[in-house]
Parts: structure tokens; sequence; C-alpha cells
């Protein structure tokens, strides 16, 4: 997928009107500008942000389905992907975790810039953030599996959806939690790279708990 066929595929797929990505490319041109102070993306990806980190974190919509207008939880939320695309593309409350300072420095500013008043930031590890119950959890590059299970289990219900962008690794690491967690688990094709997954999963338990 080209950035030209990532623009496509979000007009197409999502119904993006022209407001929002106006707001799509202004965030884009955010990163850039701030990828000079601070490591946000690989210098590589900089040329393919609407494939790489856009359209990559706009599936995940798709995937939520009718769960998608509940408080959203994203983990890791580093550079704004994926939540900070999610917080463009819909108006629900949506909850952004992230401890690195400058990253939060920059998440903070962002939504403000961009008028996202249902954005929340917690600047600080997931282990002293308030429980909540939510709609959705998401995370890309935040831990392996088994520890984000751990890590962020309090905070889901037997209907909380989990979207989890895992590359190559989602069989292996889907593996690796088999003996500790059960629940329903499906590995979804990512649109914008045929190398990469997506875990979807849902009723998540440990194994020998309700």
């Amino acid at each position: 997928m080209t950035d030209d066929e990532a623009k496509l595929w979000l007009h197409e797929a999502l119904s993006v009107s022209r407001e929002t990505f106006e707001k799509l490319d202004a965030f884009r041109a955010m990163v850039v500008a701030e990828n000079q102070q601070q490591n946000l993306i690989s210098t590589a990806s900089l040329d393919h942000i609407w494939v790489r980190h856009i359209a990559d974190s706009a599936q995940l919509l798709l995937l939520a389905g009718a769960t998608h207008d509940g408080l959203w939880l994203d983990l890791g939320t580093g550079a704004g992907f994926p939540g900070l695309i999610i917080a463009i593309l819909r108006d629900a409350p949506i909850i952004f975790v992230e401890s690195r300072r400058k990253r939060i420095d920059f998440l903070v500013e962002s939504a403000s810039r961009l008028c996202l008043p249902h954005v929340r930031v917690e600047g600080c590890r997931l282990e002293t953030v308030e429980t909540v119950p939510v709609k959705v959890i998401s995370a890309r590059a935040f831990a392996p599996l088994p520890r984000l299970f751990a890590l962020a289990h309090r905070f889901s219900t037997e209907k909380t959806l989990w979207l989890l962008p895992k590359g190559q690794s989602a069989t292996e690491e889907l593996e690796s939690v088999a003996g500790s967690w059960q629940g329903s688990f499906h590995v979804k094709p990512s649109v914008t790279d045929v190398q990469s997954n997506i875990i979807v999963a849902q009723s998540i338990r440990r194994v020998g708990k309700k």
C-alpha cells in the first residue's frame, strides 16, 4: 500500500471527511516537526506516515465495530499511534497512557491544538492509573502479551474488546499465553502490511479464574 492508496482507503473504508483529513494531515506535520526534537518514529517511516502509522492505526476502528463508541484505553500511546488517530476519527472518550515525559507533553499539546476535548492523557505508568471499565483496549508495541494482559486486565470486562497490533509475532505471542489466559482470540491480517497481524480478543480471563 502506498500513501495515496492509504488516503483512498481512509475515504472508502471509513468515509473520512475533508475536515478530518485536514486534522490527520495536521497531526502528520506535527509528528514530522517533533521528530527533530525527539525520536517519535523511525526516520525510515517519515516518508510513509499515511500507510505505516495513520492507516495502520485507523484500521482498528473497523475491527472495533459497534464497541468503538464506548470508552477506549490506549496503552503506551507514544507518538500518538494508534490513540491520537482514533481520537481524530471519533468523538467518544479515549484515555492515553504514556509514561515518557517528552511524549506526554507532545500528546497533550497535539490534543489541544487539534481541539480534541474527549482525550485524556494519563502521564504515568499503567500500574498507577485508576481502574475503570473500558469498551476497547488497544496497544501498539506496549509489551509482550503475557505482561500486557497481566497489567491491563483490571480495566476489562467480559465485553471489552482488545485490539493489539503485533506484526509477525501474533501467533507466537498467543501461544505464549495459552496456558495462563483464556478467551476468544482471533488473528486478523493488517490492511497496510501483508506480513503484519492484529490480535482481536474478548472475554479475557486468567486460567483457573472466572
